[in-house]
């Protein structure tokens, strides 16, 4: 939001300077971004007339004009602007005067003939872009007069960079409340009186969709002139708010936007057809903005319609083929309350952040639309004439903002805010801030204006309390507070310990958006529901992710597009899954790798990373619950079919590992295919409790078995029968040989286990170990039909 000291000063004229106005604005919670001169740094220019102008005897395009500067005498100056007229009043930089950039103005002599002084655009004072021609100043501008001092340059232009809660303050009206109260003075402002109909010309006026537009004003002004022009004082306060004059008609409607903080538009009445309609839009329906661009509406955008389609997008911006021309004789104006929730994210959805948007979503006033029609009807009929009609107001009371009062107790003021503020001034900062306040035995109950949406709570009242009050005004005190300590358990794998392990494993963590592509979340995962974004800030982050890959699937293809060729990548956050009308949100930890498996080094070979390397990665993170997990082979539509498994903790799924499906890396253009796991934190890392197991003293023996069995057979599933009947003295049993090849069938395989034998009170015979390896082999006979390989 940009305004100008001055503008803010003829609303309240505080006792300190703009250093001083920015301060109190800052420590009001109003950060400002800027402050600026209002004008580059210029002198020696003042408004002359142009008495007479005649051709230059020795240049075609030059002219040398007799200029009245004030000074006395009359001044020769040779000018090559092709808009000089005899009677043209513009700026003159005398000579001795200094233009913006330090360029000093002598006395010259240009084809033979003298010149005093310079006749100056708007660009060459740095006022503005234009540069055609000479400034062409109002007829009424005294010659003579320093142009600095007439038009105030020497001013600020002040930008305070508002949070969205505060759409109060997007005008110069909300700007000067704040700082009136702050200083204790009363607000001032212009003179906003009705201005009384002249006609009884009317424009009929139909809501159909009043909860989203529960109030909706509209006046007619016809005959304005075809030759007014927008007064200068105008032209500068729009300049120094970042808006450039356009038209009379459009330059009071953005004024008063400016001024008060409501939007408003004016249509040319001869292009509307019957009457206004409030609607929303209906399928299929375009419209072509004032920017020249065609926009595809959708049915949940609200539009303003006659009776031959929408010219314009309520709240965002009008129709091309409706606004205001040189040719207008007749205007429309329309001021609306537009419910906040109808506007949000329209203006993003077409493309566009309009000024009007800004406030609409953020909430203007709905008791301030007439007092805003009133307001540029009074200015438009005094700069252009034009004979005004009655206000019409359309308005739904049941569908406007209730302002429900909040409670505020003393006790809860004081312990937040660590000081006791005296209750007068509670009571003068709430009824300041335009609250209508009741005393209660506890405290007060505050009913916030109209213009208000952020207070709805007891700590939004708080927050007013000590802004107003000063947080500098506040004393320095010890916190005091009852401590309580976090829960220590051993019965979960702590988050920092599973971040240790993977950051010692050579990973680097990530955080992405919990919002994703839908497209990619849909190759990644068809056929999963995703719950989509009301509001998504992009259409490529439009859906909850329902897993964490894809957002690590973005993370490898940026790395890989910077020349990363050894990337390894975790994640630990939600993700949201769609269970038929309940929403979960799971804790997850997931990982991805891709590249070599060591970095490029001379002492060891390069070899990428296999599926192996990312199944152990995991087993480390799973080691630290104590636990038993198993891998099954199975399929997964995101993984390579044959190398992915299932990671199962008993019977309950923990989690996937497995290399990314070609199909994929192809489709996301990645030339490193990667290898991926993800684990569900409920299931994955809840960790045994530990016990006490006594050391043995006694030697352990070890049995070495190489077992013949079809290819298909799981290795986990021959250890896991290999364990259960080893019984009580197999300890350990480790595989330490897979082979296929020259003199095995093919379609067998050969896996070589060692079991490791002890016991604890006795060592162990010959006989002891012989009878859990006979007894192994019978179940692995049984089960699996495998044999003892030769």
């Amino acid at each position: 939001m940009k305004f100008n000291e001055r503008w803010l000063r003829e609303w309240v004229d505080p006792p300190v300077d703009a250093a001083g106005i920015v301060r109190q604005l800052t420590m009001a919670g109003l950060e400002v971004d800027s402050v600026e001169p209002a004008a580059p740094e210029f002198s020696g220019v003042v408004v002359g007339v142009v008495e007479s102008v005649a051709p230059h005897p020795d240049a075609d395009k030059l002219r040398v004009c007799q200029v009245n500067a004030g000074t006395g005498e009359t001044l020769g100056i040779v000018c090559g602007a092709p808009n000089v007229y005899a009677g043209m009043r513009a700026p003159v930089a005398l000579v001795g005067g200094v233009l913006p950039g330090g360029m000093k103005i002598k006395r010259a002599r240009l084809r033979g003939v003298e010149s005093q002084g310079m006749l100056c655009s708007v660009r060459e004072l740095g006022l503005g872009e234009s540069h055609e021609g000479l400034w062409d100043l109002p007829q009424d501008a005294p010659v003579g007069t320093d142009l600095r001092d007439w038009l105030g340059l020497d001013d600020h232009v002040i930008d305070v960079d508002l949070t969205p809660n505060r759409g109060d303050c997007f005008s110069v009206l909300g700007i000067a409340r704040e700082v009136a109260l702050i200083n204790g003075m009363p607000l001032g402002g212009p003179e906003l009186a009705p201005v009384p109909p002249l006609t009884g010309d009317q424009f009929p006026i139909e809501v159909r969709a009043p909860e989203a537009c529960p109030r909706f004003v509209g006046r007619v002004i016809r005959n304005i002139r075809a030759d007014a022009t927008t007064p200068l004082w105008m032209q500068e306060k729009l300049r120094r708010s970042g808006l450039r004059p356009i038209h009379p008609v459009v330059d009071v409607t953005n004024y008063v936007m400016l001024e008060l903080g409501q939007p408003m538009h004016g249509f040319d009445l001869a292009t509307l057809r019957e009457g206004i309609i409030v609607r929303l839009a209906e399928p299929a329906e375009k419209i072509v903005l004032l920017d020249g661009r065609e926009a595809a509406l959708a049915p949940d955008t609200l539009v303003i319609a006659d009776h031959g389609g929408p010219r314009a997008v309520a709240g965002i911006m009008g129709g091309e083929d409706s606004g205001v021309s040189a040719q207008t004789r007749d205007v429309f104006f329309e001021v609306a309350f537009f419910s906040p929730l109808a506007i949000a994210g329209r203006a993003r959805r077409l493309g566009l952040h309009t000024d009007a948007s800004q406030r609409f979503e953020r909430g203007v006033d709905p008791a301030h639309q007439r007092r805003a029609i009133e307001r540029a009807t009074a200015l438009l009929c005094q700069i252009a004439g034009g004979e005004p009609g009655p206000v019409i107001e359309r308005v739904t009371p049941e569908q406007l903002p209730p302002r429900a009062p909040v409670s505020l107790r003393r006790q809860r003021l004081a312990l937040l805010l660590g000081h006791a503020v005296a209750d007068q001034e509670v009571e003068r900062i709430l009824a300041g801030l335009g609250m209508t306040v009741e005393a209660t035995d506890e405290g007060w109950l505050a009913t916030p204006p109209s213009h208000r949406f952020d207070i709805a709570l007891e700590v939004d009242l708080v927050e007013e309390v000590a802004r107003i009050h000063g947080y500098d005004r506040l004393p320095e005190t010890r916190g005091a507070g009852g401590a309580s300590l976090g829960v220590a358990t051993e019965m979960r794998v702590p988050g920092a310990r599973i971040a240790d392990v993977l950051v010692a494993r050579g990973y680097q963590e990530v955080v992405t958006y919990s919002f994703v592509d839908p497209e990619l979340q849909a190759q990644v995962f068809p056929g999963a529901e995703a719950l989509p974004l009301s509001n998504p800030i992009s259409s490529e982050l439009g859906v909850m992710r329902v897993s964490l890959w894809p957002g690590l699937l973005h993370t490898l293809g940026r790395n890989l597009s910077r020349r990363q060729d050894r990337v390894r990548i975790f994640e630990h956050g939600l993700r949201f899954v769609v269970d038929g009308d309940e929403l979960k949100q799971l804790n997850t930890t997931s990982g991805l790798v891709a590249g070599r498996r060591l970095p490029e080094q001379w002492g060891a070979r390069s070899a990428p990373l296999d599926f192996h390397d990312a199944k152990g990665d995991v087993e480390s993170l799973l080691a630290l619950t104590g636990s038993h997990f198993s891998f099954e082979p199975a399929a997964h539509p995101a993984l390579h079919p044959g190398q992915s498994a299932r990671i199962l903790r008993d019977d309950r799924e923990a989690g996937w590992v497995g290399a990314l499906h070609p199909r994929l890396a192809r489709a996301l253009d990645l030339d490193l295919a990667p290898l991926l796991w993800e684990l569900d934190d409920e299931v994955s890392f809840a960790a045994e409790l530990p016990v006490f197991k006594e050391i043995s003293r006694y030697p352990a023996i070890r049995r070495d078995i190489a077992l013949l069995v079809e290819r298909n057979v799981p290795v986990a599933s021959l250890a896991g029968a290999i364990r259960e009947a080893g019984g009580g003295l197999l300890t350990e049993c480790r595989v330490f040989d897979v082979y296929q090849g020259e003199r095995i069938d093919s379609s067998l395989k050969s896996v070589a286990f060692g079991l490791i034998l002890q016991e604890s009170s006795r060592t162990l015979t010959d006989e002891d170990a012989d009878g859990v390896v006979a007894a192994v082999v019978a179940r692995l006979e049984r089960d699996f039909g495998a044999r003892i390989r030769d």
